[in-house]
């Protein structure tokens, strides 16, 4: 299907914000459509590697992508930075992250570069760490950007003249700062609750309780890393703008020390200052914030006054609301702090992931599904899909589906048999894996087409697997039985012995996927001496429901299970007419 450039009539929250982003890029170049030979039109990202970094922050991500692609769809250059904040502090050891104990306490107050990855990591530093997991979640998930590791930004110097910059006008810093430091921020709205874990997943970058540079000694917007003990528990004491000699004293270790800061790059701009620095030398002109970021008082708002000291200009900037997730199995959650990317695209593939994102307005919450929700989320996919491919879906849900299967370079991988993911879930959880029992299966659910190979129906199979076998508890998993229940099989009345003949007698001229459906449901309707294609009445339910749990406590052991016709077809018709009494 050809990329088709989304116009400004589109109903989609995507098309209205790149509709803003270009127009506010022209009002700063007038007259210069953004281009290679001119300046691209800039979005931005900034995501903080203290930790794991949640499906919560890929908001973050996917809201600037999002638009910044309809925007090259358009025909412009687009740059999308994502800024690595790897020379924050370290605030903290996140709990149950494995490699890691309560030794790595002593590093708190250190950038995130200079703390040791955790036991066993590949990788040099903290950052690089939990960066790396992104960094391919994000190549997976069809994310184009530009890096920037803030850590060599700040060593390399590039930001020295704004650092000194800022040094020279702390006072009028100060005085925008001042205006919200007695202010109280209104309590928030409550929205819906709020787990500890989608709390965590707002966390961005710039964590909510930095100190904005004020001391006793008057206000410095600048924090030095100590030379000592590299932590930032460090108080300038005095600064002088002709030599640019600062002074500072480390409350950690005691250490006192002089430097030139126009020579110094051990330190950086304290956050409510960093950000809106970054505005202005990046020309930064759409960046969304988290709720914890955009309250009265808050980097953002603060940000959009101190961004003019650096003749700058705040960025069109989106709130976005908080990401939950539901279902997430206890074996998972153990392991500390909330899903991520990652994890999530073990069980989805990354087109329905993108689709997550792209069909609700940033500032609409949601959530990701790790429970049996994900099987009607995938439901929905597929009719979406299909309404897409004959033209009848609205034209927002039509938008949001492009955005998830393709970018402006081109197609996601796609599964080439896209099967219903509950049919491949209730596969994999009767067959554990089992190849060759999962082909015999899935050849069968379609007689008529066959598939031929289980690379036709990956990557959801594998997902689907994924799902089972790490979502699934194991008192729950489908274990077929060995032999007949003689003693249940006994106990039948002869309305239950004869709904167990007539199931059996159309096993052979219904064994397809469609077929059983037929004949499972049909068995009940023509016991009450209805027609098979009659339409059921409460009365008619309750037979049915009678039917399958006796069903399934013969095949199964449980009174309910996967879908029957799959759970038939996975069993097999042999192994069917000997659990049955046949």
């Amino acid at each position: 299907m050809p990329i088709v450039a989304q116009s400004s009539t589109e109903t989609d929250w995507v098309s209205r914000f790149a509709d803003e982003v270009i127009a506010e890029s022209e009002r700063r170049a007038p007259g210069a459509k953004p281009s290679a030979a001119t300046a691209p039109v800039v979005v931005a990202s900034g995501l903080s590697p203290s930790g794991p970094i949640h499906l919560g922050n890929l908001r973050e991500v996917m809201t600037p992508h999002l638009v910044a692609d309809e925007v090259r769809r358009r025909g412009y250059q687009v740059r999308h930075l994502i800024s690595w904040d790897d020379y924050d502090r370290y605030r903290k050891v996140p709990a149950g992250v494995e490699g890691v104990d309560e030794s790595w306490a002593e590093y708190i107050g250190r950038p995130l570069t200079s703390v040791p990855a955790p036991k066993g990591s590949p990788h040099a530093n903290w950052a690089e760490h939990f960066k790396a997991a992104m960094v391919e979640s994000l190549a997976e998930l069809g994310v184009e950007y530009d890096g920037i590791s803030q850590t060599a930004q700040y060593t390399a110097g590039a930001y020295r003249e704004q650092v000194l910059h800022a040094m020279r006008h702390r006072g009028d810093i100060d005085a925008i700062l001042a205006q919200y430091r007695t202010k109280k921020a209104p309590p928030k709205k409550s929205q819906k609750p709020v787990d500890e874990a989608e709390l965590e997943a707002a966390e961005g970058s710039g964590a909510a309780g930095e100190d904005d540079g004020a001391t006793s000694s008057g206000y410095f917007p600048y924090k030095p890393y100590c030379g000592g003990c590299e932590k930032d528990l460090t108080t300038v004491t005095a600064y002088d703008d002709d030599t640019t000699e600062l002074t500072y004293t480390c409350s950690a270790c005691g250490f006192t020390e002089t430097v030139r800061l126009s020579e110094f790059d051990r330190g950086k701009l304290v956050w409510k200052v960093d950000w809106p620095m970054r505005w202005a030398y990046e020309g930064v002109i759409f960046e969304p914030s988290g709720v914890d970021h955009s309250s009265p008082g808050s980097s953002f708002q603060v940000g959009g006054e101190i961004v003019g000291i650096f003749g700058g200009k705040q960025p069109i900037g989106p709130m976005y609301a908080f990401v939950g997730i539901s279902g997430m199995a206890k074996m998972s959650s153990s392991k500390g702090g909330v899903p991520t990317p990652a994890d999530a695209l073990k069980i989805m593939e990354a087109p329905l992931l993108r689709w997550l994102y792209a069909r609700r307005r940033p500032n609409q919450a949601f959530k990701i599904a790790f429970d049996q929700e994900i099987q009607r989320l995938y439901d929905e996919w597929d009719k979406l899909a299909a309404k897409v491919a004959d033209g009848s879906a609205l034209p927002a849900d039509a938008a949001a589906y492009s955005r998830a299967v393709r970018t402006a370079a081109g197609e996601l991988p796609s599964t080439p048999r896209p099967l219903p993911y509950r049919t491949l879930a209730s596969v994999a959880d009767i067959t554990a894996g089992h190849d060759e029992q999962t082909i015999r299966i899935l050849s069968e659910l379609d007689p008529e087409n066959p598939i031929a190979s289980l690379d036709e129906a990956r990557p959801r199979l594998d997902r689907a697997e994924n799902w089972i076998t790490s979502q699934v508890p194991a008192d729950a998993r489908t274990i077929v039985r060995e032999e007949p229940d003689a003693e249940l099989l006994a106990s039948l009345d002869e309305e239950g012995r004869e709904s167990l003949r007539r199931l059996l007698a159309g096993l052979e001229s219904h064994w397809s996927l469609d077929g059983l459906t037929t004949l499972v449901y049909g068995v009940p309707k023509v016991m009450a001496g209805l027609e098979p294609d009659a339409k059921p009445t409460p009365e008619l339910k309750t037979a049915q429901r009678t039917f399958f749990a006796l069903l399934y406590r013969l095949l199964v052991t449980r009174e309910t299970g996967p879908r029957l016709p799959t759970l038939l077809l996975a069993v097999g018709m042999d192994r069917v007419r000997k659990l049955l009494g046949a």
